[in-house]
């Protein structure tokens, strides 16, 4: 318990408006899902540019992913709640420009809506939203004694779960009764409350000798777009991704000189030295990748195989979601109590399984099997979050926990975008591949009904091998989750974990 004003306050009450703005930020990052056609109507991107208009996801993965860490930082030297308000303030901004983008360039210089002007609206807008993870992960370590901890990062994970599935079925919601714009419009007035709210807590710790490396931080996030840039065309390869990906590995190396040598570095050396932390970040590498199968797959498979509506495909999904959510809280409560290596192993485990049997998906799947096999892999999702969190903040310093909390996310992040990267140009050659010879159109009725189902079992046969794929993945990180776990305990305080 804290005091507040001479009242003592739970401190899971105190978390409670970092979980609110966690989910506004993780919203905003699906919603775009369902505003996606509208989007594309009203900015001129044509339905053969799909890869294109993929960007307004992307681009806020991008911007989400390279504000962590420097965000982390800042939460380390100004406190979590002026790091906090100063995220919401850039993501309340930001979402006032996504939804005045399409009349800027008509502004600045007379023309006509671009969508490239929406791109980088919504990677400003991510900048506000990526800083909410890991200062509410931080705050944690501060707001919690350690023998909560782990429920709490559960809280904190089912949030940014519950935001995810949340953004379709309020962008599908949007999209029905109003303009898409308006899904970014009313995120003001919600940030606004989320920032009245977290003025209620406590400041949080100042450690004034944190220094920020900006220019790190840039070289940073510049290798993480030039890597998308890369990745995304790794089905197709040209001289675009060969020269994307060899900058990629210049800049790589150029962080690690310029985070080797300077004496407040962007992401703090004694934390490459927790045997514990390294392979918690690899293990969320690959968690981010099989959940980014499931997000994307899922709707997108109800839509064109399934015939289903986009409000359908965000309820198919949400059976996935929620399971998840529940899970990270049960997952937290497991880990208090035993350690993080059970909840982490049976996991990874169960999703494995859950993918494995969404593999054998049909077109003719029906209930009870497919929520039944949604809820299982979305059960091994959730169970993964606190153990991954605890385990990777285990033996961090208190002056280390945002960036060390950011550098966790960060990892996640990153898989993310390298698994949808592959999945779009893997998939999509593959996908021609089995219809290269299918005509588009036949006068014949009967011809044209085959290459329909041809066309349909195409598309059945790319997604299923997606889940293959994420099952595989999940079986191979039993490895790092092994030896992250090695010498975390339950209930220990950081100074009993390794060094």
């Amino acid at each position: 318990m804290l005091s507040r004003a001479g009242r003592i306050v739970s401190p899971y009450r105190l978390l409670l408006p970092l979980c609110f703005g966690v989910f506004i930020a993780a919203d905003d990052m699906t919603v775009v899902v369902t505003l996606l056609p509208d989007m594309m109507a009203d900015l001129r991107v044509a339905p053969s540019e799909l890869d294109r208009a993929s960007w307004s996801i992307t681009g806020f993965l991008i911007g989400f992913t390279a504000a962590m860490p420097l965000m982390g930082r800042i939460s380390d030297r100004a406190g979590y709640r002026l790091a906090f308000l100063a995220a919401l303030a850039v993501f309340t901004l930001g979402s006032a420009m996504v939804a005045l983008s399409p009349q800027i360039p008509g502004w600045l210089y007379g023309g006509l809506p671009e969508f490239n002007w929406l791109v980088g609206m919504r990677v400003f807008q991510a900048i506000g939203g990526g800083a909410m993870i890991p200062i509410s992960i931080a705050a944690v370590g501060e707001l919690v004694d350690g023998r909560h901890r782990a429920v709490a990062y559960g809280l904190i994970g089912a949030s940014a779960e519950a935001g995810g599935v949340f953004g379709p079925l309020w962008g599908g919601g949007i999209t029905t009764w109003l303009s898409w714009e308006w899904a970014f419009w009313l995120n003001i007035p919600v940030t606004v409350l989320a920032a009245l709210w977290i003025m209620r807590n406590p400041p949080g710790k100042r450690n004034k000798h944190v220094k920020v490396d900006v220019p790190a931080g840039l070289v940073f996030a510049a290798a993480l777009a030039l890597l998308i840039v890369g990745l995304v065309r790794i089905g197709e390869p040209d001289a675009i991704m060969a020269i994307s990906l060899a900058v990629t590995a210049g800049l790589v190396v150029l962080l690690i000189a310029m985070n080797t040598r300077s004496p407040d570095p962007l992401f703090p050396r004694p934390l490459f030295r927790l045997v514990s932390f390294n392979f918690a970040n690899i293990t969320h590498l690959s968690v981010g990748a099989v959940l980014i199968i499931g997000m994307v797959t899922v709707p997108l498979m109800a839509a064109t195989v399934f015939g289903k509506t986009p409000i359908e495909g965000g309820l198919q999904l949400l059976r996935m979601t929620v399971a998840i959510g529940a899970a990270a809280v049960i997952g937290g409560i497991i880990t208090q109590r035993i350690g993080p290596r059970v909840p982490a192993m049976v996991g990874l485990v169960v999703t494995s399984l859950g993918f494995l049997l969404m593999s054998g998906w049909s077109v003719d799947i029906a209930e009870p099997a497919l929520t039944m096999h949604l809820v299982i892999t979305g059960l091994g999702i959730g169970l993964l979050i606190s153990p991954i969190a605890e385990t990777a903040l285990f033996s961090v310093v208190d002056d280390q926990r945002g960036a060390a909390s950011a550098l966790i996310t960060v990892s996640r992040m990153v898989g993310m975008m390298a698994g949808l990267a592959a999945m779009t140009a893997l998939g999509t050659v593959h996908f021609q591949q089995l219809v290269a010879d299918v005509p588009a159109f036949s006068p014949d009725p009967a011809d044209q009904a085959r290459n329909i189902e041809t066309i349909t079992n195409a598309g059945m046969d790319v997604f299923t091998r997606f889940y293959e794929y994420a099952a595989i993945l999940s079986a191979l990180a039993l490895v790092p989750a092994w030896l992250m776990t090695r010498k975390v305990r339950p209930l220990a305080s950081p100074s009993e974990g390794d060094a």
